[in-house]
């Protein structure tokens, strides 16, 4: 039983040695080193004998229960049992089994334990000792803490102590301080009520002058004052005082009023009575304005410190509005019936002149303006707008004056230069320079331009239907081209006795070439101010000598120009300027579209009297004249009309008559409802372009001139080609066999005479349709324009005539019979049409 409780003890101990170094959870792991080191130790017992002292044959040795290359062991064994030899080696002490071993071992573990923890065990023992002291310092820190605890509650209570007395020494100061300002207080706050007698007292004073230095003092105050007790109403009879610093108040304004009040009246009285004593005196500026003027100073004093402290109270304003309005009466009282009377001389002294009368009312008036908006301000500061119904109210008497005169005016030369004047002279040089001093006057001089504009426009459009749109013509003026071919042969007359070329106006009269002259430059003024570069308005007629343009032919000259494009433009010229671009661009559609229908009819006169040809030519001419004239005015010449279109409310009425068995309808189709949404009349826009409407014509008139012109020269080919045609149409349609050269008309003989017809019709018409064409048209690119254009149209029609001529013939006639026709191919077209031109 001993023996097997032995073996499982040794069984046991093998299993927990096999633990030491398991893989899972090692008991005793071993690093890299020591398990190299192990094995080095294995190497080297395997190969060196046990020692002599132990006992290899006998039954339970060491070498028989513990072999030492055992694999029950693990390394960490073998390394333990290494250590246990040389421990028994170093005691020899001998180990006979395992519990001997193992025992051995306990020691030889506990050994090594000591061993180790020896320096452990001195450190902890210096540690000990270090606690120890630490305790000590501890303690006496302790009691240091203790004693200065008791310092520091003494110390706070005798700074508790101390800080009381501070405080209660502040704190009477502070009462002493508080009690001061108090006092202090109470007797500022009391001065203003104290200064409610000295006020009084000066005011009520028979020595107190406002116009002297007391018045700024005593005003100041009782502003002061009065401002402080408003804004104190908590104040005890502060609501009494202020009445009676309000009624010292009114005392001061009513002084201030009286001394204005006197000092203006005794200057209106004097000027009145020097007035009544010479009623023709020259000198009026001296007589309305000195008097005035040496009173100012004393006024603007006072007026001053009104006007500074209007915005401190209602009285001041209340004041500040009297004098004005006292001010402005006196003027008004003084110079309302002298201005009146002023205006009544000038319109009895400009009776016939309107613009005489014009200038020199505006410069009375503009000098007044001026030197009242002076004396005004001798005695104010400030502006104000009274100052502006003054003098509106005195320039309303020239107005009323000249209104009922403008009105009347039925020349448009007066009416232009009325605007001329009213707004270059007046409002652009004089208003422009003096804004502030003209502000009324400019009021209305404005009405005044606008009564000239309008009328300008109204007798503008009454002008274009009398004078352009229904004009008559009279025999000379349908003259053409007979006045054309006069003035050339004066011209020609005149260049060969070399004499200075002068143009005679014809129906043209001086002033209406001026007014042309005078607008030309203006236009051209403004157009150079702009940076853009124009052609003249119209050619300048220059009767110097020295100066005649020689590039311009009398024809061209004015008073050869149609009487309808002379108004035209001459009235164009005077609307330039004096009305505004909406208006100027209405009226300019509406005399453009009646001159260019007056001229449509003097065309018609002209061919009547004498070929289509002339009567062509004097439209294109004039209409050349209108687009080149109409550039220079830098305005939309289009204008926007708007219409209603009732054809949807036509069309929807009678869907209404037809449907009246649907009126009352309950459905959707009612037909009331119908008529209703579709036949509301519909909004049209269309613009007007007069300036195209010159374009259009003249491009019109041109086309019926080239084709009239192609036709004098091939009529008969073409009548010949349409015969032709007819019969050989007739034989692709019907498939007839009909001989085209047996025809009357078609022989040989009667080709070859219809072309040399039209050789002597280019011939003889050609040169002298170019020479009536110059006549007409001087201008120099105009007329080549011209001349490359006939000359164009008509070589491509004579070509495509001929050449159907030549098909005809090469296909119906005979080589010998195409002799005899003779027509002459394309090269040989234009060799004749080229040595003709």
């Amino acid at each position: 039983m001993a023996e097997s409780a032995k073996m499982r003890n040794a069984k046991v101990i093998r299993e927990k040695l096999s633990y030491w170094e398991h893989k899972g959870d090692p008991k005793a792991p071993l690093s890299d080193i020591q398990k190299d080191s192990f094995m080095e130790l294995a190497t080297i017992a395997s190969s060196r004998p046990l020692p002599v002292e132990i006992p290899i044959d006998e039954i339970g040795s060491f070498t028989q229960h513990i072999p030492i290359a055992s694999s029950d062991f693990s390394n960490v064994g073998k390394d333990v049992i290494s250590e246990g030899f040389a421990s028994l080696d170093m005691e020899n002490e001998k180990i006979e089994n395992a519990q001997q071993f193992f025992a051995w071992f306990n020691k030889v573990e506990q050994q090594m334990d000591m061993d180790e923890e020896i320096s452990y065990k001195a450190h902890c023992d210096q540690l000990s000792q270090y606690k120890e002291q630490c305790e000590d310092v501890l303690q006496e820190v302790s009691r240091a803490l203790f004693h200065l605890e008791e310092l520091q509650k003494q110390h706070v209570f005798v700074s508790t102590k101390t800080n009381a007395l501070h405080e209660a020494c502040e704190e009477s100061l502070r009462e002493q301080t508080s009690l001061v300002n108090k006092a202090e207080t109470i007797s500022s706050k009391l001065s203003y009520f104290n200064e409610l007698e000295r006020i009084n007292t000066k005011l009520s004073s028979p020595t107190f002058s406002v116009s002297g230095d007391s018045l700024v003092p005593v005003l100041s105050k009782l502003d002061e004052c009065i401002t402080y007790i408003s804004s104190n109403p908590h104040f005890k009879e502060s609501q009494l005082y202020q009445t009676k610093f309000k009624s010292c108040l009114s005392k001061a304004c009513q002084l201030m009023r009286t001394s204005v009040y006197n000092t203006l009246q005794h200057a209106t009285q004097q000027v009145l009575s020097r007035k009544d004593a010479d009623n023709q005196s020259e000198n009026a500026f001296t007589l309305f304005y000195g008097n005035f003027r040496t009173s100012a100073p004393k006024v603007k004093a006072i007026m001053e410190q009104v006007e500074l402290r209007v915005n401190r109270g209602s009285e001041y304003q209340t004041l500040l509005d009297n004098c004005y309005s006292y001010y402005f009466a006196q003027r008004q009282t003084l110079l309302a019936p002298s201005v009146a009377v002023a205006v009544t001389e000038l319109a009895s002294k400009h009776v016939r002149d309107h613009c005489a009368l014009v200038r020199s009312g505006c410069a009375f008036m503009i000098h007044v303006c001026e030197d009242e908006y002076q004396l005004f301000f001798h005695f104010f500061s400030k502006p104000t707008k009274r100052l502006d119904l003054l003098l509106e109210s005195l320039c309303s008497s020239l107005y009323d004056v000249l209104r009922p005169l403008i009105i009347h005016i039925n020349h448009l030369e007066t009416l232009a230069e009325l605007c001329s004047i009213l707004k270059i002279e007046m409002l652009q040089d004089h208003v422009q320079n003096s804004p502030k001093e003209l502000k009324s006057f400019e009021t209305i001089a404005c009405q005044m331009l606008e009564d000239v504009q309008e009328r300008l426009v109204f007798r503008s459009h009454i002008y274009i239907q009398s004078d352009i749109l229904n004009y008559k013509p009279a025999p000379g003026d349908l003259a053409y081209p007979e006045k054309l071919e006069m003035m050339e042969s004066i011209a020609e007359s005149l260049k060969k006795d070399s004499l200075s070329r002068q143009s005679s106006v014809g129906s043209l009269t001086s002033q209406e070439v001026a007014v042309i002259t005078d607008t030309s430059s203006a236009i051209q003024g403004d157009n150079a101010v702009n940076g853009t570069e124009v052609k003249p308005l119209l050619p300048v007629i220059n009767t110097a000598p020295t100066q005649v343009n020689s590039s311009l032919s009398p024809a061209d000259l004015h008073g050869m120009w149609y009487p309808t494009v002379r108004r035209t433009l001459v009235c164009l010229s005077k609307l330039y300027r004096c009305i505004d671009k909406a208006i100027f661009q209405g009226l300019s559609q509406e005399g453009l579209h009646a001159c260019i229908m007056s001229l449509i009819v003097a065309q018609q006169g002209i061919t009547k009297r004498k070929a289509a040809l002339d009567g062509q030519l004097f439209l294109v001419k004039h209409l050349l004249i209108l687009r080149e004239q109409i550039a220079p005015f830098h305005v939309d010449f289009s204008i926007k009309e708007t219409a209603l279109d009732f054809s949807k409310m036509r069309d929807a009425a009678y869907g209404l008559l037809r449907q009246r068995s649907r009126l009352f309808s309950v459905n959707s189709n009612n037909a009331f409802l119908e008529f209703l949404f579709e036949g509301t009349p519909q909004v049209l826009e269309h613009y007007i372009d007069s300036k195209k409407d010159v374009d259009n014509q003249l491009k019109k008139t041109c086309e019926h001139l080239i084709k009239n012109v192609t036709n004098s020269f091939i009529s008969d080919l073409n009548s010949f080609l349409t015969k032709a045609n007819v019969v050989l149409n007739l034989n692709k349609e019907e498939g007839t066999r009909i001989n085209l050269k047996q025809q009357p008309f078609a022989s040989p003989e009667k080709v070859n005479e219809v072309v040399n017809v039209t050789y002597k019709q280019i011939k003889s018409k050609l040169p002298s349709i170019l020479d009536k064409q110059n006549i007409f048209i001087q201008l120099v690119n105009i007329m080549k324009f011209l001349f490359l254009t006939i000359v164009c149209f008509l070589q491509g029609n004579v070509q495509l005539a001929f050449q159907q001529l030549e098909a005809i013939a090469k296909e119906q006639y005979s080589e010998e019979e195409q002799q005899i026709i003779a027509c002459p191919s394309v090269e040989q077209v234009n060799l004749l049409l080229s040595a003709t031109t």
